[in-house]
């Protein structure tokens, strides 16, 4: 069987997005949460921090990395981070568990202020992100690893980047900002013949979009 570009086949003929390789915790990632459609604060928070994190790196790294991270700032609570002050950083950047990176621990602490701004004006960060889910219109006919860069380029994550920007967000260029889509369930970017893509497509037409 002849497979397209992007996609691998295990040993028992399980066909799936090439990108997780064979380790399992990255496997397990691409089955059961990456393309889920999220309306959970936290998680939403965590991950556009940890997409940030990423930044220069694997997102692998930063998935072996996540239970630690989730510690080290208060299971991304963006009240309690938004409070972190100086002992925090001077804690964070001496914990070996995360990325010691002063500007993105900074930044996670900017943006958790700016994500309180935002749930006082929409409700929610649910409310908020879901608003940039991009039309139909906007999506390929067929999510093919070809496709992807195209969808990347596409309107709604550069309007997402630029209006976070706008409201004082640090590291969240639109590469960050796709990442997060795809990630979030705003998009379905598993390709065509992924054992997860149907599924998730049923799931989407009967998820209830935050309002």
């Amino acid at each position: 069987m002849t497979l397209e570009r992007g996609l691998q086949q295990d040993s028992d003929g399980t066909i799936r997005c090439a990108w997780p390789g064979v380790d399992p915790a990255y496997r397990h990632y691409h089955d059961a949460e990456w393309g889920q459609p999220v309306m959970d604060d936290f998680r939403l928070f965590e991950k556009i921090c940890l997409e940030g994190f990423q930044s220069g790196l694997s997102w692998i790294t930063i998935l072996r990395k996540r239970e630690n991270f989730r510690a080290a700032f208060a299971g991304f609570d963006f009240k309690a981070v938004a409070a972190f002050g100086d002992a925090d950083i001077a804690r964070l950047l001496a914990d070996a568990g995360i990325v010691r990176h002063r500007g993105k621990i900074v930044s996670t602490i900017n943006n958790a202020q700016r994500a309180l701004e935002l749930k006082d004006e929409f409700g929610s960060l649910a409310a908020y992100f879901w608003r940039f889910e991009p039309p139909e219109s906007e999506r390929p006919a067929r999510v093919t690893r070809e496709s992807l860069s195209v969808s990347e380029a596409a309107n709604a994550p550069r309007l997402l980047s630029k209006d976070l920007k706008k409201r004082g967000w640090t590291f969240v260029g639109p590469t960050t900002c796709y990442a997060f889509m795809q990630a979030m369930g705003l998009v379905n970017d598993h390709l065509e013949g992924c054992i997860c893509r149907k599924p998730l497509e049923g799931f989407r037409t009967s998820f209830k979009r935050p309002t």
